[in-house]
């Protein structure tokens, strides 16, 4: 059995359901694989751990990729299999009713008082028409927590907030949110989980690797084809309340989320790092950077090691 040590972007959850299908079903044992999932302490990008070797892969979203990448490691993205639709929430029962009227805001975002908030906020409001001061701005920081930010009034606006999560949350809480969303206001669309890898473990592991993308893809499948059966295994797994009415309601809402095409475009990296250039979230990198292969997302027609 070969071990692979597989990071996740964030705490055992829906977004994971694939994973967890294919553990039920034996098809990484199948294949030879002895598959460890690391939970993170924190919501950190695991790039370093890659690189030291404590783990082989891991899951991210494309904004870290670049982040990473941008800074001069070795590490690429070679499947993309969860898009959902994300951005900025809001509470509709107070004085922000587009996105012009953040400026000046209380933003909740689990960097702050870093850029990042600022930038997606300030990317928005320009977009919409409108002008801001970043001074004006208050970050606040309660990690996560974004609907809670919203609901006790700490914060006018919480970014990064997902569909799947946040507003089905805010929703059940009660709380009359919305949310605008990355694409709809010039900001690039890194609503999406990717897996990443260094360019040397590719290169090297590339059979393993491919077995792991195809084995994902027959999850995904397994999830939109059987879903009471994605549940089930879901809520066993991970010994939650079957009967919980916001964890049913985060699950049904990620379902319709995971994608059959793990393909992703040079033109979306390259307009993702533009932004965030100009935005100064990242240095202009000395060389252009290979963010992304799709040798395993579009791979030519074989038998399925797999299977």
């Amino acid at each position: 059995m070969t071990t692979v040590r597989l990071g996740l972007e964030w705490f055992l959850n829906p977004d994971h359901t694939p994973l967890l299908i294919a553990k039920e079903y034996g098809w990484f044992r199948d294949a030879g694989i002895d598959l460890e999932v690391i939970e993170p302490e924190e919501h950190l990008d695991a790039v370093d751990a890659i690189e030291d070797g404590t783990m082989d892969l891991a899951i991210t979203e494309p904004l870290h990729l670049v982040e990473d990448g941008a800074a001069g490691h070795s590490v690429v993205g070679f499947a993309r299999f969860l898009h959902t639709n994300g951005g900025v929430m809001y509470r509709t029962d107070g004085d922000i009713q587009r996105p012009s009227d953040m400026a000046g805001a209380r933003i909740q975002y689990p960097g702050a008082p870093g850029p990042g908030g600022p930038a997606i906020v300030g990317t928005m409001i320009e977009t919409d028409g409108g002008t801001y001061d970043v001074e004006d701005f208050t970050p606040v920081n309660k990690g996560f927590y974004h609907t809670d930010a919203l609901a006790e009034d700490e914060a006018d606006v919480a970014t990064l907030a997902f569909y799947n999560f946040e507003i089905v949350e805010g929703l059940h809480r009660g709380l009359d949110v919305d949310f605008f969303a990355l694409k709809d206001w010039g900001v690039p669309d890194f609503c999406q989980l990717i897996l990443i890898t260094s360019q040397e473990k590719l290169t090297v592991e590339r059979e393993l690797f491919q077995t792991l993308t195809q084995i994902l893809r027959r999850g995904i499948d397994v999830v939109h084809e059987k879903p009471d059966e994605a549940r089930r295994i879901y809520f066993e797994h991970t010994g939650t309340d079957a009967n919980d009415e916001l964890t049913s309601a985060i699950f049904d809402a990620t379902i319709p989320c995971f994608t059959h095409d793990f393909s992703m475009t040079d033109r979306y990296y390259d307009q993702l790092e533009a932004w965030m250039i100009k935005r100064h979230l990242i240095d202009a990198p000395d060389a252009p950077v290979s963010y992304w292969t799709n040798d395993l997302a579009l791979p030519e027609l074989a038998p399925n090691p797999a299977a």
